[in-house]
C-alpha cells in the first residue's frame, strides 16, 4: 500500500493486512505476528476477540458511534493487532461497524427507521426459527431452553448486568436458531441481531423490560416443549414485536 499524496488528509487504512513489517526491542527482533502465525492458528484468536467486540457493543460499552480503533482494542483486550483487525472487519460486514475513509472504523449507529426495519425483518425470521426449532427440538435442548429461562427467571432478582443479560439473551435465541438447522435463517438472524442490539443497550437497565423478556421467553419455550409450533411461532413474533415497543420507549 502506498502512502497517503502529500497535501491530503487521507488516512492510512489499519484494517488492511499489512506487509512484513518488524521492529527491534533491545537484542531481539520483534516481526509482524502473521510472519509467525498461520491463518488456522490465528483463527480461535479472532474469533474470540470477535466475540468479545460484540459483546461490549451489545451492552453498550463500546456505545454507537464509539471509534473501533486497532491499536487502542489491541492494548485494551491484551493480544495483537492482526486478530483485532480482522474481528473489527468481521463487525463492517455483520452491519455493526462501519468503516469511513478518514475516520476508520467505528460502531454503527441506527436510526429510528432502520431500527424498525431490522425488527420487521425480525419478527418474521424469528418466528419462523421458533416454528422449525419445534418441530427438532429434542428433550435435551427443551431440557437447556427451560434451565436458561430459569437462570434468567433468578437473575430478576439480583441488580441488572447489561453485559451479562445481553449475552444470555442472544444465547437463548441462539440455541433455538441452531435448533431450527436452516443456516441461512441462521446467519441471517445473526446479523439482524447484532444491529438490533445496536440500539437497545438501555434495555436491560429497566427491571419491567428484562421481566417481560423473560415471561415471553418462557411462552415461547411453552410452545416448544408441547410441540406446537404455530405458538411457537406466534410467541416469538410477539416477542420481537414487544422488543421494539420497549426500544424505541428506552
Amino acid at each position: 500500500m502506498g502512502l497517503p499524496r502529500v497535501g491530503t488528509c487521507e488516512k492510512p487504512n489499519e484494517y488492511a493486512r499489512p506487509g512484513n513489517v518488524s521492529t527491534v526491542q533491545g537484542d531481539h527482533e520483534i516481526h509482524d505476528e502473521e510472519e509467525i502465525m498461520t491463518t488456522t492458528e490465528r483463527a480461535p484468536l479472532t474469533e474470540s476477540v470477535h466475540e468479545t467486540l460484540r459483546e461490549l457493543i451489545f451492552s453498550g460499552e463500546l456505545a454507537p458511534g464509539t471509534p473501533l480503533s486497532v491499536p487502542a482494542l489491541a492494548s485494551k483486550l491484551n493480544v495483537s493487532r492482526t486478530p483485532v483487525r480482522e474481528a473489527v472487519q468481521q463487525l463492517i460486514y455483520e452491519g455493526i461497524a462501519v468503516h469511513t475513509r478518514n475516520a476508520g472504523a467505528k460502531v454503527e449507529s441506527l436510526d429510528a427507521d432502520s431500527l424498525r426495519a431490522v425488527f420487521e425483518v425480525r419478527e418474521v425470521l424469528d418466528g419462523l426459527a421458533a416454528f422449525s426449532a419445534t418441530t427438532r427440538a429434542t428433550h435435551d435442548v427443551v431440557s437447556q431452553l427451560n434451565k436458561m429461562v430459569e437462570e434468567q427467571r433468578e437473575l430478576l432478582n439480583t441488580a441488572p448486568d447489561r453485559r451479562r443479560d445481553s449475552a444470555l439473551d442472544l444465547e437463548f435465541h441462539n440455541l433455538i436458531r441452531e435448533t431450527a438447522a436452516n443456516d441461512p435463517l441462521r446467519d441471517a438472524l445473526h446479523r439482524l441481531d447484532g444491529q438490533s442490539h445496536l440500539f437497545r443497550t438501555d434495555m436491560w437497565g429497566s427491571d419491567l423490560n428484562r421481566r417481560l423478556a423473560v415471561a415471553e421467553h418462557a411462552r415461547i419455550v411453552s410452545a416448544i416443549e408441547t410441540g406446537d409450533a404455530v405458538a411457537a411461532r406466534a410467541a416469538a413474533s410477539a416477542h420481537v414485536a414487544g422488543l421494539l415497543v420497549r426500544t424505541t420507549r428506552c
